[in-house]
Parts: C-alpha cells; sequence; structure tokens
C-alpha cells in the first residue's frame, strides 16, 4: 500500500487535483481511500457526488469514543473509501490536533489493516506544513510519498520551497520522501518552463502539467470529477495521465530546497517578478 500526501499552497487546488487523480486510479482498477485533512471538509466532496460527509471530529464529539469505521467512512467514486477529519469548532481548539485525532482513530478502527487490500492511501494535507499538526503526516510517517502541487505563483512557489523544507526535516525519522511537483496552471508566462526549472532545483521532476480548463470548474458545479462527469474531455485525460504517472513513478527523493534569493532569482529570470 503506497501513502502519499498532496501539500501546496491554500487555493492552489489540492483537493481537486488530489480528487480526480484518484478517479483516475479507481479507473484503472485501483482501491484508493482518501483522507481528507482539511477542517472545511471537502476533499472528498466531488467522489461523493456532493454528499456531506460526517466528520471523524463530528462523530466523536457527538457519539463519544464509541466509534465504527463505517460511522466515519463512506465509499464514493469508482469504490474510493472517504473520510475527512475535520476541525474543532470555530475559535476552540488547534485544526491541526484533528488530523492527529483522525488519523489516530483510523488505525485504531483498522482502515489500514491488510484485510482493506488498499492500493492507495491519500492524505489530502490543508495548505503548509508551518502547523505541527497539519506537517503529521510527514512528521509520523503516515504519508512516505509526497506531491506537491504548485502553479507559476510567486507564493505557490514560496510555498512548495517550504514544504520541502519540511520534508527534509522528517525524512530521516519518518522515511518521507518528495514523489515530484504537479503543476496545476493558473496561465503564467513561462510556466511550465519555470516549473521544470524549480523541479531541477529542488532535485525532483515535475510530474504532470495540469492545464487550466473551465471544465474542471463545470464538473465541480455538478459535484463530480471531471472523470466521472465528462469522461471523453480532454481535462479528464490529462487527469488519467497523472494518475497513471503517480501509478508508475519511481523517483521518490530527499529534495534540496532553495534559498530565498535563489527562488527570488528564479523568478526574475523567467520574468514574473521586477
Amino acid at each position: 500500500m503506497r501513502k502519499v500526501a498532496i501539500y501546496g499552497k491554500g487555493g492552489i487546488g489540492k483537493s481537486t487535483t488530489t480528487q480526480n487523480t484518484v478517479a483516475g486510479l479507481a479507473e484503472m482498477g485501483k482501491k484508493v481511500m482518501v483522507v481528507g485533512c482539511d477542517p472545511k471538509a471537502d476533499s472528498t466532496r466531488l467522489l461523493l457526488n456532493g454528499l456531506a460527509q460526517r466528520t471523524v471530529l463530528d462523530t466523536l464529539r457527538e457519539e463519544g469514543e464509541d466509534v465504527e469505521l463505517e460511522d466515519v467512512r463512506k465509499q464514493g467514486y469508482g469504490g474510493t473509501m472517504c473520510t475527512e477529519s475535520g476541525g474543532p469548532e470555530p475559535g476552540v481548539g488547534c485544526a491541526g490536533r484533528g488530523i492527529i485525532t483522525s488519523i489516530n482513530l483510523l488505525e485504531q478502527l483498522g482502515a489500514y489493516a491488510d484485510s482493506e487490500e488498499l492500493d492507495y492511501v491519500f492524505y489530502d494535507v490543508l495548505g503548509d506544513v508551518v502547523c505541527g499538526g497539519f506537517a503529521m503526516p510527514i512528521r509520523e510517517g503516515k504519508a512516505q510519498e509526497i506531491y506537491i502541487v504548485v502553479s507559476g505563483e510567486m507564493m505557490a512557489m514560496y510555498a512548495a520551497n517550504n514544504i520541502c523544507k519540511g520534508i527534509v526535516k522528517f525524512a530521516e525519522a519518518g522515511g518521507v520522501r518528495l514523489g515530484g511537483l504537479i503543476c496545476n496552471s493558473r496561465k503564467v508566462d513561462n510556466e511550465q518552463e519555470m516549473i521544470l526549472a524549480l523541479a531541477d532545483k529542488l532535485g525532483t521532476q515535475m510530474i504532470h502539467f495540469v492545464p487550466r480548463e473551465n471544465m474542471v470548474q463545470r464538473a465541480e458545479i455538478n459535484r463530480q470529477t471531471v472523470i466521472e462527469f465528462e469522461a471523453s474531455h480532454t481535462q479528464a485525460e490529462e487527469y488519467r495521465t497523472l494518475a497513471k504517472k503517480i501509478d508508475a513513478n519511481e523517483m521518490r527523493v530527499i529534495p534540496t530546497p532553495l534559498a530565498i534569493e535563489e527562488l527570488e532569482k528564479l523568478l526574475i529570470d523567467y520574468g514574473i517578478a521586477a
């Protein structure tokens, strides 16, 4: 079983990319579980056709410790298994603690047991790794394979570089490695070339360039992945290709993060910064 975590700047399209990639893997016959690690609990929405997923933390608050696996996990598109960590009540507590509680409970309930015969577990993680709770999938070895969703925008690249620093910090203790960058295009000038250059400097690969396409938003409005909503569309094929590349990927590295001066120079060289 491969344990994969998807990181990236907030708003970069992690959840959309994760769910469409998982749909591609499910179409290939892979058995996948998705663990949403965002308090908004929207990491499985498209796989469940918009069905409200009862979160682990909500279930624990309402029912106490007497929880069954079926209470916090639903079956979605292509037989995917979906669970949402959830978060604390607004203004109370740390959202990162929800991830810790959720993953520990799933382990206790046997969600990762061999009998489940899972091919993949995907963690869709909120934002950066500046908070200990959100760093848990890499800090405690829950995920061994990281993909960073990035674009040619400065803050997206800054976040990707910062995430790489977190990977380096926990690489030896937890065994975590970087599988590559996924460029979720924002149609920035020289974007593909810039992300290829960033990947090279980090010592990794751009595993796929996902073009910007309005079909993604159309599918989301209809509460589906692109693969389910419009299976023959070229964008569905992009996500299938990404899924196949991840499935075949054997390049997992400890990255070499850039100094801020190097990152700014890369942006300047490609004409993004003044």
